[in-house]
């Protein structure tokens, strides 16, 4: 059994010789990220977290990943376990903004450094800030559906808008790109609802109100697009089917689908696999010693059917998550 040991024990030093002659980063692969997300139920969430543990594979990373559910005292909970497990840095996509201003604030006191990925924080000590650029992607949204509205001859009809809330700072920028478009083009707000548990009951209720409270109603804007389904029953229940329209910000994989048949007149779609990549990198500079800037924009994909066969492979990686084999 002695010989054993010595034998498994002159082995690892071995292995641990080679590496560190080989040039490997022993540190690096020891460093571990904790992400703290709002809720991986929902679809962008999950996909931003295989970006981010993707590209953590790639760069020797352990990711412990925290979903709070939507709930800001699971996610302060969290925040306490990662400090606790003495993580080398913290990427989060909080449940808000107000919220993200604690995290960042506990986080500081353990002095780890932490990566925002999209939502936003009302405070500024973070390393980096990763954002879609929401206002001008709801704007070129917004333009897409008044030339949809101006093709079917409802320039005189409004439109609804069911929000996500505007306590994130991403919600304000959509909704501000979005009404500044509208009335550019002339297009009347049928009002706001905003969204608060993402169910299928909300968004079908918000819809149904939506319906019946404005009878010139021509479109629903769907600031995000899991529960699109909700949005669809309530205009085909009220028998306005083909007479309001519905796009949303955010995709999921059916939408591909749903644009190409006219089910859906278009998309604003986020790239959360391109941003979970992009906040791992940050990251893995700063504790690497390099610059990072403070604020980072990525574009968001305004698709319709006019432009969704040429955007397809973008789509499929960055949007969507999708990787070809081996990848």
């Amino acid at each position: 059994m002695k010989l054993h040991i010595r034998r498994v024990i002159r082995t690892v030093s071995i292995v641990f010789v080679m590496v560190t002659m080989l040039g490997f980063d022993v540190e690096a692969q020891e460093k571990r990220l904790a992400y703290l997300v709002s809720d991986l139920r929902i679809p962008f969430w999950s996909i931003m977290a295989r970006g981010i543990t993707h590209k953590a594979d790639q760069l020797g990373y352990q990711v412990l990943v925290y979903s709070a559910e939507n709930v800001a005292r699971n996610e302060l909970a969290y925040t306490i376990s990662a400090i606790e497990e003495g993580v080398d840095g913290i990427l989060i996509s909080p449940t808000n903004s107000s919220a993200a201003a604690t995290i960042l604030k506990l986080a500081e006191r353990a002095n780890i450094p932490v990566v925002i990925s999209d939502i936003g924080a009302k405070a500024d000590n973070y390393v980096s800030y990763i954002e879609s650029d929401n206002f001008q992607g709801a704007y070129d949204l917004g333009k897409m559906l008044a030339q949809a509205l101006h093709n079917n001859g409802w320039m005189k009809g409004s439109v609804g808008i069911i929000a996500i809330p505007q306590k994130r700072a991403n919600g304000k920028a959509r909704t501000e790109g979005f009404l500044q478009a509208l009335e550019e083009h002339g297009v009347k707000s049928a009002g706001l609802y905003q969204q608060s548990d993402f169910s299928y009951r909300e968004t079908y209720e918000f819809t149904r109100r939506l319906i019946e409270d404005n009878p010139t109603l021509r479109a629903v804007w769907l600031q995000g697009s899991d529960r699109y389904q909700g949005a669809l029953d309530a205009i085909s229940e009220a028998g306005k089917s083909g007479e309001i329209l519905l796009i949303c910000f955010d995709a999921e994989p059916e939408f591909v689908n749903m644009i190409d048949q006219g089910t859906l007149v278009g998309a604003g779609m986020q790239q959360p696999f391109l941003m979970g990549e992009k906040a791992v990198e940050t990251m893995h500079r700063h504790l690497a010693g390099q610059t990072v800037d403070k604020l980072q924009q990525l574009p968001v994909l305004t698709v319709s059917e006019d432009n969704l066969q040429q955007l397809l492979p973008v789509i499929h990686r960055n949007v969507l998550g999708k990787l070809p084999e081996g990848n």
